[in-house]
């Protein structure tokens, strides 16, 4: 029964490859994936040979910061046009530029400033085509198998990193980085056939696109409003910062500690990769039996650990070892947090909500690689790992600060169509402000347990769309509430409506149940500044036209 249990659980974490088109970008994106660690065991090695170890550690930094500074418009980007056509975008932009690459160092030209702009530059390219491939993975699997695809989507980094920096060490040895930097241009090739062929179904909407900085802004309110996720992206981003001492400081146990050359590089990379590959098969029955709080707590205690031992080991065997457990422990911290991510959003803000979880993760591994790239100048790596050690063990206390949830299934908009509101003033889609009220009629009885429902409404509301929310009772008659919010323009509000979940209309239901009387809920809505609706004269056009209320009923 356990042996067939166990093929049960390989069979639900593999279920996503069954689909074609998540079968194909996964494939391909493996590939590219191997070809951008073939370059960065390129760029490292290098570095280590013509710079000191804080410019070693800028080498991440540098591949990692372009996701912290471009994931918001990135993300942004992703909900408001074609993601199949970003990601082709994109990815261009980083096969453009590890052309470049691989040219320049032909011509003899690397220095580290160039370097490292380089690899800034095709990390730029990833960036911005991220969080249009994270957001598309919901596109292409169904919903039910979304928490295994955003496992496997998350492994394909690390199979390509159990195989690639090895083979990047290989390659550097044998035939030099100009090569390793040839390699990486190609790998983008399968990945652009592979969204050349997706055949994605486009989504048409009923009303404008938000442009880009109300759109960044929506994201942000979202993720602001959504108490679970902005405590998961708090922990991501001070762990990644804490743990950045690993990944950034990798290329010096081999220069350093083992005094090994690039092969002995890739070969630790390539641990701390299939350390993590063999992560998937621990971190599903992990969550589930102690969830995601207390699997991120023995992930970091396991990180804490790995760093110790390796500050001390001169082994490259033991070394090997160590990593694989490291590898597995950082997996599983950065998935629990991805998947949180993906199943506490809707698909309208999906691709914002990855790029903010991406940017904490990214700015904490940026700015941690290089804090860590100056201890290790100053005091040595094996002083930086045990420094960085003390301070993973004491970040448990954030666990009790900003505790992650746990969610087992992905958050669906509700379907149900509302009745399109009573407009009779002559108004376009960008008149505004636009204030609602909701006036209830509340048992006293209840008043209580209708505040505490008011206040997770204020949450729905202020995520949607809205602003300056308040909630009101009548002195004169008790039973008399009055729910007010604003939005900033009429497109706004009737976006706001479209944005609701199953969970807020459940919300909206339970204060309906709460609401006495013969009358429904009342609801107003007010044009603030209303000086467009107005005609000053008879001669003057009437702005309100059959256009914008075929567009309200379309």
């Amino acid at each position: 029964m356990a042996a067939l249990s166990n093929e049960n659980n390989n069979d639900a974490i593999f279920s996503p490859l069954k689909h074609a088109s998540f079968r194909n970008m996964w494939f391909s994106n493996t590939i590219s994936n191997a070809g951008g660690l073939i370059q960065s065991v390129a760029a490292a090695w290098i570095m280590t040979s013509i710079s000191t170890a804080d410019h070693v550690a800028l080498v991440q930094t540098a591949t990692f910061l372009p996701m912290a500074l471009f994931a918001l418009p990135a993300g942004a980007i992703a909900d408001i046009y074609d993601r199949r056509k970003v990601q082709i975008t994109f990815f261009m932009l980083s096969l453009i530029a590890a052309a470049i690459m691989t040219l320049v160092s032909i011509l003899g030209l690397i220095t580290p400033w160039v370097l490292l702009g380089l690899c800034f530059l095709v990390g730029t390219g990833g960036a911005l085509a991220a969080p249009a491939r994270g957001a598309s993975i919901a596109e292409q699997v169904p919903k039910e198998l979304l928490p295994q695809a955003v496992a496997l989507n998350n492994i394909s980094f690390n199979l390509a990193r159990s195989v690639g920096p090895a083979i990047g060490g290989l390659i550097v040895v044998s035939f030099g980085a100009t090569a390793a930097f040839a390699i990486n241009a190609i790998s983008f090739v399968p990945m652009l056939e592979s969204l050349r062929r997706w055949r994605r179904q486009t989504e048409v909407s009923r009303l404008p696109a938000e442009g880009l900085l109300r759109s960044i802004n929506s994201g942000l309110r979202y993720v602001m409003n959504m108490q679970p996720l902005r405590r998961a992206i708090g922990r991501a981003f001070v762990l990644c910062f804490i743990g950045a001492s690993l990944p950034s400081l990798m290329p010096l146990i081999a220069h350093d500690l083992l005094r090994g050359t690039a092969s002995t590089f890739g070969l630790l990379l390539g641990a701390f990769g299939v350390g993590a590959v063999c992560g998937i098969f621990v971190l599903h029955p992990m969550r589930k039996k102690i969830g995601n709080e207390n699997t991120l707590r023995v992930c970091t205690v396991a990180i804490a650990l790995c760093l110790v031992a390796l500050a001390a080991s001169r082994s490259v065997i033991l070394d090997i070892a160590i990593l694989m457990v490291a590898g597995m422990a950082w997996m599983m911290i950065t998935t629990s947090i991805s998947v949180l991510v993906q199943l506490f959003v809707p698909r309208w803000v999906m691709g914002r909500a990855i790029a903010t979880s991406s940017a904490s993760i990214t700015l904490g591994v940026a700015i941690g690689s290089w804090v860590w790239g100056l201890i290790a100048k100053e005091h040595g790596v094996a002083m930086a790992f045990q420094i960085s050690a003390i301070a993973l063990i004491a970040s448990l206390l954030l666990g009790y600060l900003l505790p992650v949830a746990d969610r087992t299934t992905s958050t669906e908009l509700d379907e149900q169509v509302l009745d399109d509101p009573d407009v009779k003033l002559g108004i376009s889609g960008r008149s505004g402000p636009i204030s609602i009220e909701l006036q209830y009629r509340i048992p006293e009885d209840k008043a209580r347990d209708f505040y505490k429902l008011m206040r997770d409404q204020q949450k729905v509301r202020s995520r949607n769309g809205a602003y300056a929310w308040s909630l009101s009772r009548n002195i004169a008659d008790p039973e008399c509430w009055s729910e007010r919010f604003s939005c900033p323009t009429w497109n706004d509000y009737l976006r706001l409506r479209n944005r609701r979940t199953l969970e807020d209309s459940d919300l909206q239901r339970q204060a309906a149940k709460m609401h006495i009387g013969i009358e429904p809920i009342k609801v107003l809505r007010w044009l603030g500044r209303p000086s467009g609706s107005v005609r000053w004269s008879d001669e003057a056009p009437d702005r309100g036209d059959d256009a914008f209320k075929l567009e309200i009923h379309s």
